[in-house]
């Protein structure tokens, strides 16, 4: 694999990763403080490219509560970049 591709994979990687912390924190952002602010640093780096399929894809209501799956998505998404990536 060349350098380019491993650094692309990597930064994929590390995009999954704060998209799912991104995720974690929002359940507690409400409380305020380093929470909130750490959770809106994260959701500023994830809102552009999540945000496409959250146009799209509406909140699946579980139990009287809307659960949003556009960040799951963006992750397939990204794992499907990153095998054609490998095909290359």
């Amino acid at each position: 694999m060349s350098t380019i591709r491993f650094v692309l994979f990597r930064l994929i990687d590390f995009y999954e990763l704060v998209i799912v912390a991104e995720c974690i924190l929002s359940w507690f952002a409400s409380s305020g403080g380093l929470m909130r602010d750490i959770y809106e640093a994260l959701n500023r780096l994830t809102e552009p490219f999540v945000g496409i399929f959250r146009r799209f894809i509406p909140m699946v209501g579980v139990g009287g509560m809307g659960i949003d799956i556009s960040p799951m998505i963006a992750i397939v998404v990204l794992d499907l970049i990153k095998r054609v990536l490998l095909r290359l």
